[in-house]
């Protein structure tokens, strides 16, 4: 019965969620490409700009320069002094940001309808007439010092999940940090901030979404008026990235002043992007269901509350990536559980899903988990924006988006069974122990020993 309910109202909240919500597409001749979704539920838009650019492209001496320029690009332009450009959006009522991942750099406004002529033409003044100061550049920098000092460098947790990247995902962009490793960090200069912003931020390597309010016959005149006349820019190649053949298993102990210690595991994986089969996808986000979807799922239930080996464990698919995905387990053990017992017992998850698939009440729990989790994100004008951005700026289809439910559907248990044993292996794995630094002892001189000259 429970099973029922929450499909029927997974399929109200998917039709909601769906139901009369038109997509257009088309693109200027500069090469820039506009996607607009209709959602008049509210007076509210979402304008969005992604830029195929992000830190797996950086060159291994320019770590954080695409973090950095994200920065810059709210420090003036021509017309527009720093810090002008996101006061003008706060004066009408509207909020600003960005975000730097490893495949995209994104830029988004949010307001009420009426104000998408604003919102589009303040985008196209950056990017027009972006100027970067060399004074404003590096005291910028020191604000992304501070912020990698406070993040990364003081904190031994992510300083130790740095460290393991940077293992886990060997000769690809995806091993440096995004906020870039702080001794190369400290070089940049303002020439490399503005070759990148010449070579990547042009309407040809860029995708405009619009959603909300709005209908095309609205956008197509403004965005034509504001961004047509733009030239399109040339942008360099961007090699495929993938670990295959895979890399070999690879294990690390790290001894930092964390407070308790910690077990990371990662398995190099297909995303989306790279998997022959795009079915592979599915299965993996299957699998991570079953393995923690929730409390009824089998790390939760069997190591968590049943074995009482770890305080706290999980597992995820991170599958939507320009390169190679990756299959992660995290976890903590109880006080009186070692390491090396946590990571065996979950192998021995690994192995259990690999020889016995798993059952259809499992299989039903994950889909109807997966799937509302799918609906829910997409029922925000913003989660939609995202949603278009992330999968075309990745070089998929955005209506995938809307196939995502029925491709779920399509998985086995049979299929989750074999995904284990094809993808789960030894020879894909980085295991990283993280360890509190142990105190070292004190040192003593001799009565007679004499102190070194200064």
């Amino acid at each position: 019965m429970r099973i029922l309910v929450v499909a029927l109202v997974l399929g109200v909240l998917s039709s909601l969620a769906r139901a009369d919500l038109p997509t257009h597409e088309f693109s200027l001749d500069n090469g820039l490409r506009v996607l607009v979704r209709e959602d008049h539920r509210a007076p509210v838009i979402t304008v969005m700009i992604w830029f195929k650019a992000g830190s797996i492209d950086e060159a291994p001496h320019e770590t954080g320069l695409a973090h950095l320029l994200e920065h810059m690009m709210f420090k003036g332009t021509k017309h527009l002094g720093p810090g002008e450009y996101s006061r003008i959006v706060a004066r009408f009522g509207g909020s600003d940001n960005a975000f730097t991942s490893y495949d995209y750099t994104a830029y988004f406004q949010q307001y009420e309808s009426s104000r998408l002529p604003l919102a589009l033409e303040l985008e196209a003044e950056r990017l027009k007439n972006l100027e970067i100061d060399d004074q404003e550049f590096h005291r910028e920098l020191q604000v992304v010092m501070e912020e990698r000092r406070q993040r990364t460098d003081d904190n031994p947790n992510a300083l130790a999940w740095e460290k393991f990247q940077a293992v886990a995902r060997p000769g690809t962009g995806y091993a440096h940090p995004i906020i870039g490793w702080r001794d190369l960090l400290a070089q940049l200069q303002p020439e490399q901030a503005r070759s990148w912003f010449q070579r990547y931020y042009v309407p040809s390597n860029a995708i405009l979404v619009i959603a909300g309010d709005v209908t095309e016959q609205q956008v197509r005149p403004l965005v034509e008026r504001f961004f047509a006349k733009l030239p399109a820019g040339e942008t360099p190649p961007r090699p495929k990235l993938s670990l295959e053949p895979p890399a070999g298993e690879r294990r690390l102990s790290l001894h930092l002043p964390v407070k308790v210690p910690a077990l990371y595991m990662t398995y190099n994986v297909p995303s989306l992007t790279t998997a022959e089969d795009k079915k592979a996808f599915y299965t993996l986000t299957m699998l991570a269901g079953v393995l923690d979807g929730g409390l009824s799922a089998r790390i939760e239930t069997e190591l968590v509350r049943g074995q009482r080996l770890a305080a706290g464990a999980g597992a995820g698919y991170s599958g939507l990536q320009r390169g190679s995905g990756t299959f992660t387990f995290t976890a903590t053990p109880n006080p009186d559980v070692n390491l090396e017992q946590l990571e065996q017992a979950l192998l021995d998850q690994v192995r259990a899903l690999a020889e016995t698939p798993p059952s259809a009440q499992e299989m039903e729990r994950v889909r109807a988990s997966v799937t509302a989790s799918q609906v829910y994100q997409r029922d925000s004008v913003m989660g939609q924006a995202m949603e278009l951005g992330m999968l075309t700026t990745l070089g998929l289809d955005w209506r995938l988006a809307g196939e995502f439910e029925a491709n779920l559907a399509k998985v086995t248990a049979e299929d989750v069974r074999d995904a284990a044993r094809r993808w789960l292996v030894d020879e894909r794995r980085t295991t990283a122990l993280v360890l509190p630094e142990k105190a070292l002892p004190e040192t003593t001189q001799p009565e007679n020993a004499q102190p070194e000259e200064q």
